[in-house]
């Protein structure tokens, strides 16, 4: 059985990439605009891997790792950040909230990759 991987991030040409990416190595994906829509996607189907950005209306990235976090499905779900913010206190915020790792755009597909399997079950 495929992983099934949700991206949220309100860039629709990073979405695309990540997507894209993701798929021609086999993975399923589903696509979000903002962390609201991310969160109601994450209630309905369960995912094995989430990439978040963390600048989007609606809900932001943190929280919306730390809405998943309080559900049960999403205690132990590996959740990525992929953003531009770089700083050591947004990485610690990250962290806090829940975060299994921190990527920074732009992302290089063959380093995505790495980072998927290496959190991936």
């Amino acid at each position: 059985m495929s992983k099934q991987i949700l991206i949220v991030d309100d860039s629709a040409s990073i979405r695309q990439m990540l997507s894209f990416t993701l798929k021609a190595a086999g993975y399923l994906v589903d696509e979000a605009a903002d962390g609201r829509e991310g969160l109601g996607k994450a209630q309905s189907k369960a995912y094995h891997l989430v990439f978040t950005d963390q600048n989007m209306p609606n809900m932001d990235g943190l929280s919306l790792i730390r809405s998943l976090r309080g559900l049960p499905n999403y205690r132990a779900t590996p959740i990525l950040m992929l953003t531009t913010e770089s700083s050591d206190a947004m990485k610690q915020q990250g962290k806090s909230a829940g975060a299994t790792g921190w990527l920074v755009k732009p992302f290089d597909p063959p380093k995505l990759l790495e980072v998927t399997r290496k959190v991936l079950p």
